[in-house]
């Protein structure tokens, strides 16, 4: 059985961060994501988790200023400082949550200084790879598309599968979203397939709108879902969207899943 994930920043946020734990518990996840917890404290947020027996499977690294419109620290060229201090506040949330993996986004970069950013980001995975490995905890890139974020330095999941090989740490892998595969014109099953070996965390939304992952006239979310689960993907499925009409009544769509019933 698939194993759905809540994302907190994206469902039941009709309710304050730590009330959303609950509703995950009783809609039936046993599984949480929290792009940035960081507002609240990681030993609370570790009893709120053990009260209503979830597990966190996923946070992201702070990005940075985002009401600035930063999207992640590690390309930026003479910020790794920040990056650094950054990786060390999101282990340590990792540690507390017992969460196995962290996203490290890229970043947006000037189109001139792509090729400096990339060697930047190249040389900080390798840091927080190394850094997270003592730790025991994994470390993710997620391919994201430069229509909802422009000039994001890591669009495709080519660039991911290269900048992985070329920093050979054991601990670095994938984070596959069938969303922004979309976006890319990407099919998602083709792309689980091609690259199911390097994918440690997957994640879904509806397409087009980014909505409910499986609803008429959308891309067929389930049968890509239901390919994860026939190859053998044993992780996390981040429900990574926007409720239409509230979280609970749309989770209809989840409950072949055993959620939402």
């Amino acid at each position: 059985m698939p194993q759905l994930c809540a994302n907190l920043m994206y469902l039941f946020t009709e309710l304050p961060l730590m009330d959303r734990f609950a509703a995950a518990r009783d809609a039936g996840f046993h599984l949480v994501e929290c792009q940035f917890p960081y507002s609240e404290d990681a030993s609370a947020l570790k009893r709120r988790l053990d009260d209503c027996g979830l597990r966190m499977a996923l946070i992201n690294a702070p990005c940075g200023d985002r009401a600035a419109g930063e999207r992640g620290l590690a390309a930026l060229p003479g910020r790794e400082r920040d990056f650094r201090d950054s990786l060390l506040l999101a282990l340590a949330y990792a540690r507390e949550l017992q969460c196995p993996r962290i996203h490290v986004m890229a970043g947006v970069v000037a189109d001139d200084e792509r090729d400096i950013a990339t060697a930047t980001y190249a040389e900080n995975l390798r840091v927080a790879a190394q850094t997270a490995e003592a730790a025991g905890i994994g470390i993710v890139i997620e391919p994201i598309n430069g229509i909802d974020v422009p000039g994001y330095l890591l669009q495709w999941t080519q660039q991911a599968r290269a900048m992985i090989a070329m920093i050979a740490e054991p601990n670095i892998m994938l984070q596959y979203d069938a969303y922004h595969a979309l976006m890319n014109e990407e099919d998602p099953c083709e792309g689980l397939r091609a690259n199911f070996d390097l994918i440690a965390h997957i994640q879904i939304a509806g397409y087009p709108g980014r909505a409910e992952p499986i609803a008429e006239g959308c891309y067929d979310m389930g049968a890509f879902i239901e390919l994860a689960d026939t190859l053998g993907y044993t992780g996390a499925i981040g429900c990574e969207y926007t409720p239409k009409a509230g979280t609970r009544a749309g989770l209809v769509w989840a409950s072949r899943y055993g959620i939402g019933n």
